[in-house]
Parts: structure tokens; sequence; C-alpha cells
């Protein structure tokens, strides 16, 4: 797997991690959510990096312009509902890509700390010879991403696979190198210390679900 981390140098991307981690701060809902969209534009410009790009004449007022303009079809999708607020950071950017969404959560059936991942509604285009984008803000174990992948994966095979998460753990990483293909792309904005014992980041930001969009039952 490429492992991309995109905050070992300081820019203006540390500044708003420093603020979705502020436990002042992120009581403001709105304001949260924006920064995690500014993540997501962040992110999204490093990751364009590496994209594909074919040479073309732009018509100007005065004259012609040879210049570079972007040849892959991106497909972004998503993880419900955390995921909303990044997905839009990079529909900022890649504003002609198509859309998908796929929820997942952690189901405890016997109510203790053992979980399940429970992957249920999907609406996705196609994405076949496309780059996709998974866009998950936190990887703790990674279980849910692998098992949105694997969902994904039982009938289509993408060009490119990019995985964009705000912030991981060790632990997380490595299970996706073991149960991802090798050439998959995990783009990183911050790597933690690691897990807690009920699999929550430390010291992480607490649920991003919940600071974007408001408790759940």
């Amino acid at each position: 797997m490429h492992i991309h981390y995109i905050s070992e140098n300081n820019s203006i991307l540390n500044h708003f991690l420093s603020q979705i981690r502020d436990v002042t701060i992120q009581k403001d809902s709105m304001r949260f959510r924006k920064n995690i969209e500014r993540i997501g534009e962040v992110m999204a410009y490093e990751l364009s990096k590496i994209l594909t790009y074919k040479e073309i004449d732009v018509q100007t007022p005065l004259g012609i312009k040879k210049t570079t303009a972007l040849e892959d079809n991106v497909v972004l999708c998503s993880i419900l509902r955390a995921g909303l607020a990044l997905h839009t950071g990079f529909m900022n950017f890649f504003d002609d890509a198509e859309n998908g969404f796929v929820s997942a959560m952690r189901f405890h059936p016997n109510n203790d700390d053992f979980f399940e991942i429970k992957v249920e509604y999907q609406a996705a285009p196609s994405f076949e010879n496309k780059n996709l984008i998974l866009i998950d803000p936190m990887l703790a174990t990674g279980q849910s991403l692998v098992a949105v992948f694997q969902k994904l994966m039982a009938e289509e095979t993408p060009k490119e696979i990019h995985i964009a998460v705000v912030i991981a753990t060790p632990e997380g990483i490595e299970y996706l190198e073991k149960n991802l293909p090798g050439n998959c792309h995990l783009w990183v904005a911050a790597l933690d210390e690691g897990l807690n014992a009920k699999n929550y980041i430390v010291p992480g930001l607490g649920d991003a679900g919940d600071l974007a969009y408001g408790s759940k039952l």
C-alpha cells in the first residue's frame, strides 16, 4: 500500500486539524463541519497531484494557451454519516466527479465491547476503470473501510483506489495493509498514537459523526 502522510510539514492543514480536536472549539458543530470540509479540500489538492492529465489548448480573448486538464474519471464514495463533510471538501475540488454513499456502523450483538461491522445502504455509480476515492474521516480499527471495500469490489474493478482519512492509527493502517490490495493509495492527514480498550482513537477527537451532526440514539 502506498501511504501518503500530508501533515508532516507545517501548513494550514495543521491549523484545521488542531481546531477539530479542541474540546472548546469543536462544540460549534458548524465550525467543526467546515474545518472537516477544508481538510477535505487540502487532501483533494494533494491527491490531485498524482492523477493523470492531458494537454489541451484553451482559447483566451487574446490567443491560445497550451495547458493541461484532468483526464482521469473520478468517483467519490463516502461512508455515512461521518464522511459527508469530508466528502463535500473533495467535491469542491473534483466538481465533475460522480458520487457514491455507503453506510457502515459498529454493531454490538452482545452489548459489550465486541462489535461487527454492518454495511447496509449503498448508492454508487459505476466505477469500472475509474479512480475511486473512498472517504472516511476516522481510521480506527480499519474494519469499516475493509467491509465497505469488499462490498464495493464485489462486481466492479476501478482503475485506481484511493482512501482518504483525516485521522488514522497504526493498528488501522496495519489492518488495511493486510486486507486490501497492495496498489491502493492511503491518504492520511494525521497519524495518532493508537486505540484504547474500546477501540477509539487516542488522542483522536471523539465521535466525528456526532460532532458534525448531533448525537444519535
